[in-house]
């Protein structure tokens, strides 16, 4: 069984407050395919013009590190076929992980569960989300995590400038995905984890279809 964790990205729709909005578009319609075609075979060629952090996204570290590895030196390993877990953190706006939660996940992917996902494309959505410590990215650093993900807006705070959960997860090469949905349809362990992106040379960060395999 198959179970969907990506949001669906439309024209116009806002993940991230504050950056371009996708523009989906075509470039070959149907009706002029009839041109160029046989009678009776008709193609749609789409275009798309968006923002990398657009969707349930990866960030990998050259996101936040110019020396950092990019999408095109992404390691499969970190993010395909991955045993999971959710961690249920709901109601939690700053949330703390402990050597004692993530003891025996080396190699796993973690997703954190807040349910904030339901407030997606609303204004509500980029309010007091939920988020992780620096202390929480440390804890997976030292657990040996494969990659880390949350249904929330961001994984760290943005109250202010510092991103302290970007960088130390990055910093130690653990790919981070945002805005996942659909956590409260996986059970706590016992399934695998897939987000895999473009091979993208020269970008930190972009769409994923994101799913776990029960």
């Amino acid at each position: 069984m198959l179970v969907d964790l990506s949001h669906v990205i439309t024209d116009g729709m806002t993940t991230y407050p504050g950056l371009p909005t996708p523009v989906i578009g075509t470039h070959l319609s149907r009706e002029a395919a009839e041109a160029i075609y046989a009678p009776g075979t008709t193609f749609h060629i789409g275009m798309i013009e968006i923002c990398t952090n657009t969707g349930t996204y990866i960030d990998v570290p050259f996101h936040r590190y110019a020396d950092g590895y990019d999408l095109s030196q992404l390691p499969l390993h970190q993010v395909a076929g991955l045993p999971g877990v959710v961690l249920d953190r709901r109601g939690r706006q700053t949330i703390e992980l402990t050597a004692d939660d993530l003891r025996g996940l080396e190699g796993h992917a973690v997703l954190v569960r807040t349910d904030h996902s339901r407030h997606f494309g609303t204004e509500s959505y980029g309010q007091q989300h939920p988020h992780l410590s620096g202390a929480s990215a440390e804890a997976l650093v030292a657990a040996g995590v494969a990659c880390a993900g949350i249904d929330s807006m961001n994984i760290d705070g943005t109250s202010t400038g510092e991103r302290p959960v970007h960088t130390i997860l990055l910093a130690a090469e653990i790919p981070i995905v945002e805005h996942l949905t659909n956590l409260a349809s996986l059970p706590s362990d016992g399934f695998r984890f897939t987000a895999v992106p473009p091979k993208i040379e020269g970008a930190g960060t972009f769409t994923v279809r994101a799913f776990a395999e029960l």
